[in-house]
């Protein structure tokens, strides 16, 4: 099965499945010699896990990391490191009533249509499950991006149609839906609690910045920072969009409007979202990506069997009402891996050791 690894300097493999025994990552070209524990990473793995509040889904796993290789007394080898999570809340059961029909939103056609045949039990590698590992292989580049002076946040500016009106950044961990407006977040929460309450769900919009990145990161042509970046972001599974700075609405702005002038402090605007010709400018990097509504939902939905006969289906199982709140620890790890991998890429084209 190709595709489960990431990068090119910086590489990551995911494996396992939802409901399979164990879910985890291989990370290769991690820099020597750099402190780092495995509580640092299961910070993030918090942030992420299932059952952290009313609109999330109640499976209980506590993604407890194990680190395997590539440490040694507290310090990074240089060598692969390999990081496991035990499945320990599986209740493949649940999807019985299923394992011979195609349930609408999710990857059990396309699945079926590639390979022959699939895991039914909560999507396999096409569950949201398998991100673990980007989460965890995700830690390990903030480690490295933070002694380069740099941090990645990300937020919901967006969920059911209920929009952030003021940004403050102390809030984004102090509520459910890790959104940046207080108000706004109360309303997010109430619609995600009564569409979760009639059996319905929602997306949103996440938006996410990169900060104290130096100019003259990325690489032109076909790897564009922004190119790597949205593929990235693409390949997590709810994302449905990407756009960076001004985004879509440049579409409507005049060259006047939407170049970035400058003077002799620097760049005047940031419509380009911190990236021209695919390198960065040293402004914060901005963009955000769409969200698709839960697939998984309990409304009855038409749909076919693997036999072709049709029949009317409702998915059970624990699933999140929203996607957004616990994409969000997504959205940065992946954003950290392109980030240390374009660092040291651009370490490679200048022979640099400090990169």
């Amino acid at each position: 099965m190709a595709g489960n690894t990431f990068g090119d300097m910086f590489k990551i493999t995911t494996f396992g499945e939802s409901h399979g025994e164990a879910v985890g990552v291989i990370v290769d070209g991690v820099t020597p010699g750099v402190e780092i524990d495995e509580q640092y990473i299961q910070i993030q793995m918090d942030r992420r896990k299932p059952g952290q509040s009313s609109v999330t889904s109640p499976r209980k796993e506590y993604d407890i990391i194990r680190i395997l290789s590539g440490i040694y007394e507290g310090k990074t080898t240089g060598t692969p490191l390999f990081i496991i999570l035990q499945n320990t809340d599986m209740r493949p059961e649940a999807y019985t009533d299923i394992q011979h029909a195609f349930r609408p939103g999710h990857a059990d056609f396309t699945y079926l249509k590639k390979y022959g045949i699939r895991d039914h039990r909560g999507s396999g590698r096409a569950s949201g499950r398998e991100t673990a590992g980007r989460v965890a292989a995700g830690a390990v580049a903030r480690k490295l991006l933070e002694n380069r002076g740099i941090s990645i946040i990300a937020y919901s500016q967006e969920i059911g149609g209920i929009r952030c009106n003021t940004f403050d950044e102390s809030i984004i961990e102090k509520n459910d839906v890790r959104a940046c407006d207080p108000q706004a977040a109360e309303a997010m929460i109430e619609k995600i609690q009564y569409l979760s309450s009639i059996g319905d769900s929602c997306g949103g919009i996440v938006e996410c910045r990169i900060r104290g990145l130096s100019p003259g990161i990325g690489e032109p042509v076909f790897d564009k920072l922004d190119a790597e970046l949205a593929k990235a972001m693409l390949s997590i599974g709810a994302v449905k969009g990407i756009e960076f700075g001004a985004g879509f609405a440049a579409a409507d702005m005049l060259g006047s409007e939407h170049n970035d002038q400058m003077d002799a402090t620097g760049f005047l605007s940031n419509h380009s979202g911190g990236i021209v010709g695919g390198i960065s400018t040293g402004e914060e990097i901005i963009f955000r990506v769409a969200v698709k509504p839960t697939s998984s939902i309990s409304l009855p939905q038409q749909t076919v069997r693997t036999n072709g006969e049709e029949q009317t289906i409702v998915t059970k199982g624990r699933h999140d009402p929203c996607i957004c709140p616990r994409i969000i620890p997504v959205v940065e790890a992946m954003a950290c891996l392109v980030i240390e991998d374009q660092y040291k890429r651009q370490a490679a084209l200048h022979d640099k050791s400090s990169f």
